[in-house]
């Protein structure tokens, strides 16, 4: 399995990624390294990462609360002043070993600090490898409002390791097919079927998944890299899914969401929607609520949880001009973007989702 080179970086996945990321490294030849983990991270995942390292420079270790609920401008200041406390100049160089929050927030804080550090990531979730490291999203919560503050910044060099998947529960690899998911329904029927014909596990054929997820991926951002259009498709599913994490951490009593759980409600809200306005095919629809009973339970809501859910839309980044947008499709690869959604029809796909 060959490396994907993009147009600024490289995501190994071959036998040689570590050979390549210590040739980089020395090519480098960083004034100081810091390796940025979560407290889940830095148990599970940092030895093994540091016997792969083949490095005369020196090196630090950081570790921050592991949560969504961290991915916030407090945290930053702690790293920045972190940063400052051990003077590393611009030569310095951030590795973010964990998943979606520490590659996110990790690149933001190397971006911004001394006007941007060089920075890696080494993603240790299924939904970070085929989606948060990629792509060059870098960013923190308003509060619990997902991603309102960010940079689009590039990583120097991505590496994908399946190895860290065995350290995962199966709430957060699950968490990672949703995006999966979501790139079948925006692609193409050959991968659809692909990852929906049967069940995803963590097996040897998990490895081609991933490469073709990135390559996904890939496409989209090398031809929109600043989603001016075309990589608005990525959000698919997203512009409720994030209404619902960010309420599900934002009400007290209310279980909180991982990602992947909240996109997954989603994505099937948003295809229900678009079979009601577009004509998605509603044997492709059931087809995803397959996909959704393989791998999650279905969340309770009450009315005045669903109008509170409404209310946090007005917070999604594609919106324009106080008007709510969404992304959806007419079929799996035949997408819509911009498209406007009543509040009626809303109610009625999460009507359809609690009749499941």
């Amino acid at each position: 399995m060959n490396s994907i080179v993009t147009n600024e970086y490289s995501i190994h996945l071959d036998l040689d990624k570590y050979l390549a990321l210590n040739q980089y490294i020395d090519s480098l030849s960083p004034s100081k390294i810091v390796v940025l983990t979560d407290t889940n991270t830095h148990q599970y995942c940092l030895d093994y990462f540091v016997s792969k390292l083949d490095i005369k420079c020196p090196i630090d270790f950081k570790s921050i609360q592991a949560g969504e609920q961290f991915k916030n401008i407090e945290t930053c200041k702690e790293l920045w002043h972190y940063f400052s406390e051990i003077t590393l100049d611009r030569k310095a160089l951030i590795i973010n070993l964990g998943g979606g929050v520490i590659t996110d927030l990790g690149g933001f804080v190397a971006s911004t600090y001394l006007r941007g550090l060089a920075y890696l990531n080494i993603p240790t979730t299924l939904l970070s490898m085929v989606d948060a490291s990629i792509g060059g999203k870098t960013g923190i919560d308003l509060d619990m409002l997902k991603n309102q503050i960010g940079l689009i910044v590039n990583p120097k060099m991505v590496i994908i390791d399946t190895h860290f998947l065995n350290t995962l529960p199966e709430e957060e690899f699950n968490s990672g097919v949703a995006e999966i998911l979501k790139h079948g329904l925006i692609h193409s029927e050959s991968y659809w079927n692909l990852v929906s014909n049967s069940k995803i596990v963590n097996n040897n054929s998990l490895k081609e998944i991933i490469y073709k997820s990135i390559l996904i991926k890939k496409e989209i951002v090398e031809n929109d890299p600043t989603e001016k259009n075309l990589r608005k498709k990525l959000n698919f599913g997203h512009t409720l899914g994030h209404a619902i994490e960010s309420y599900s951490h934002l009400k007290k009593g209310f279980q909180p969401l991982l990602h992947g759980e909240a996109v997954a409600i989603g994505l099937l809200l948003a295809c229900h929607i678009s079979h009601n306005l577009l004509g998605f095919p509603k044997e492709k629809l059931e087809k995803l609520v397959q996909g959704y009973n393989y791998y999650f339970s279905k969340i309770s809501f009450k009315k005045i949880e669903i109008n509170e859910i409404l209310n946090l839309l007005k917070f999604d980044k594609k919106n324009l001009n106080g008007q709510v947008n969404f992304v959806l499709l007419k079929d799996i690869g035949s997408y819509s973007i911009s498209d406007e959604v009543s509040i009626e029809l809303i109610h009625e796909a999460f009507d359809f989702y609690l009749e499941l």
